[in-house]
């Protein structure tokens, strides 16, 4: 395996997902899918820079490309995040319990560890909601012939945000602060929210996906 899982080729990095080693999982498998999505968003605008048929546009599509590609890059560190995120709560696990002072230190790292895992998967979330109003705009005003890129680049930014959030969730379960807890709850509910709207909403915009739903 190589160091970092962003570095893997395609094969390699499915290869591993398919094994018995326990990363990449859906945590960095959502992340990869939103780098995907604000990559073919960011395609569709490039796809449409330099051409004499979207003058009126370029200036827009030359900052919705830029901002497609930072938000992709921010994604692919979110691979490898994803998968270092829960290194805390495994050290904890192997710290000594043999006395009490031992066992609250234990307990607390512990929480430290399953917090960490779940802000990680939430930034990524995060992230990728951000592809959204760019497919929308891209295929609004962008190159036709590449229309259904941007609606696939949607649909990529749903299953980031959903699957990243899959993986706060079940940290959550397990976190003893109920107010970062709460806290973490509402923000998932708001982005769960958010991202099937904004699929749906872009989708309907093109009479190629009005069966989808």
């Amino acid at each position: 395996m190589a160091e970092l899982l962003k570095d893997l080729t395609c094969e390699g990095f499915a290869e591993i997902t398919l094994s018995d080693a326990p990363a990449p999982g859906g945590g960095s498998v959502s992340a990869l899918a939103g780098a995907l999505g604000a990559a073919l968003a960011g395609m569709v605008a490039n796809l449409t820079i330099g051409k004499k048929k979207y003058e009126d546009v370029q200036d827009e599509m030359k900052e919705l490309a830029a901002q497609a590609a930072e938000l992709q890059k921010k994604l692919i560190a979110d691979i490898d995040k994803d998968s270092t995120s829960f290194n805390i709560y495994m050290d904890a696990i192997g710290m000594p319990k043999d006395t009490e002072e031992q066992k609250a230190a234990r307990r607390a790292k512990m929480q430290e560890g399953l917090k960490a895992a779940a802000q990680v998967p939430l930034s990524c979330a995060e992230t990728a909601v951000k592809i959204f109003p760019i497919a929308e705009a891209v295929i609004a005003k962008g190159n036709t012939n590449a229309v259904t890129d941007g609606l696939v680049a949607s649909m990529m930014a749903r299953t980031a945000v959903l699957g990243a959030l899959l993986n706060v969730k079940i940290n959550l379960g397990s976190i003893k602060d109920e107010a970062f807890v709460a806290e973490l709850s509402a923000k998932c509910d708001a982005l769960d929210k958010e991202a099937v709207a904004c699929e749906q909403k872009i989708l309907k915009m093109s009479e190629l996906s009005d069966k989808l739903y």
